[in-house]
């Protein structure tokens, strides 16, 4: 038998390590990715200001796998029924199979947008606005920053970037702006994490503007509402998602059980998730880490019913539904936390903030990169404690 993963993002990583543990070791297991590397997104803006940080969240598949099979090639198309895999390198075949392939960047066909912002979806993405944003500096000693969208992606960008221009000090006075085409920033989260984390942009000098919709681009402006030109040195993009190319952009729905068809599973950002509850999930990394526990329950229970000879009925599948302790993001070097009701930000938060993150690199196996990521975020400050 052979159970294939597409993609090793958060939920293809999280569930190619749980079915390593749950599946009989006669299993075959197999996890394809375009990259060698799993990547933790959500710590992806830092590397625009701290390059090294790239280190911290880049994890070797081959090292955080035990006896999964990672072949790295792209996912170029997936036919479901015959359940055979189109890769750039050839084809697979498979008889459970889990599509994790996360998600692009949606531009909405907005003109001219595409051409002239820059995502942040890769490593390489957070490097060249790190470039991008020095070369705006070289002409420029008061370069206009533009960042369209204020999800939690825009937000992170737009604080990495404003702590960036206060850094760097004398010579340099930048402006950030943050557009919105909601009401408020960190839209469909609840509305007290909302206004503490517009308060923490607008601490740092980020110009956040609501109801706001970029409508165009070109090389000098961005066009919003139509009509109001907007001038830039540096347009940063993080407006909205939409599905691999395998699944030609579509990001198709799903109900509790997770399954795409009877033996294939979509989850994380490449699906729309609908809970046992019947509420939409939200597109999130802690999200696809509790799909994936799931559809590894349910991954389990059909191999054992296919594996298992007096098995007549197909086996009843375990039903997810989302509950979320909180939700967290960084603002430059702050962060806004939300636990229960409560919202709260400073040292505290941005601590709880760094243990989410340390406990997920623990989690897939990366001690040495959890290790490091604390130095990094928290630390140690020798003068509190006076000298050895």
């Amino acid at each position: 038998m052979h159970v294939v993963v597409l993609g090793a993002g958060y939920a293809g990583l999280t569930l190619t390590r749980l079915l390593e543990r749950d599946l009989p070791p006669d299993v075959d297991i197999t996890l394809v990715d375009e990259s060698p590397n799993h990547l933790v997104q959500h710590e992806l803006h830092r590397v625009i200001r701290r390059p090294a940080v790239a280190d911290e969240i880049t994890v070797s598949l081959t090292d955080a796998v035990e006896r999964a099979t990672v072949r790295v090639a792209r996912v170029e198309g997936i036919d479901t029924d015959e359940r055979t895999v189109v890769l750039s390198d050839g084809t697979l075949s498979y008889d459970v199979g889990a599509i994790c392939l996360g998600a692009q960047t949606a531009y909405y066909g907005l003109e001219g947008v595409r051409e002239h912002a820059t995502p942040l979806k890769r490593l390489d993405d957070a490097q060249q606005i790190r470039t991008d944003f020095w070369a705006a500096c070289e002409r420029t000693t008061a370069p206009r920053i533009v960042v369209g969208g204020a999800g939690l992606s825009g937000v992170q960008v737009a604080g990495e970037l404003a702590e960036l221009a206060r850094e760097e000090g004398e010579g340099i006075d930048a402006s950030v702006t943050l557009l919105e085409q909601f009401s408020q920033v960190a839209p469909h989260f609840p509305s007290n994490f909302q206004r503490a984390v517009r308060d923490a942009l607008e601490a740092r000098g980020v110009d956040v503007r609501t109801e706001t919709t970029v409508t165009a681009a070109d090389e000098d402006h961005v066009t919003v509402d139509g009509s109001t030109a907007l001038p830039y040195d540096l347009f940063v993009w993080t407006g909205g998602i939409r599905g691999s190319d395998a699944l030609e952009g579509d990001r198709p729905s799903v109900r509790s059980d997770l399954r795409l068809t009877d033996r294939t599973f979509a989850l994380g950002d490449a699906a729309q998730v609908v809970d046992a509850t019947g509420e939409a999930v939200p597109a999130s990394a802690q999200s696809a880490v509790r799909e994936a526990r799931t559809v590894a329950e349910n991954v389990s229970r059909i191999v054992d019913a296919d594996r298992d000879p007096e098995t007549v009925f197909t086996p009843r599948l375990e039903a997810f539904e989302f509950e979320s302790p909180g939700w967290l993001v960084s603002v430059g070097d702050g962060a806004v936390a939300q636990v229960g009701p409560a919202v709260f930000t400073g040292r505290a938060a941005k601590a709880l903030k760094t243990t989410v993150g340390v406990g997920y690199l623990s989690s897939v196996g990366a001690i040495g990169n959890a290790a490091d990521l604390v130095s990094e975020e928290l630390p140690f400050d020798r003068s509190r404690f006076g000298s050895e």
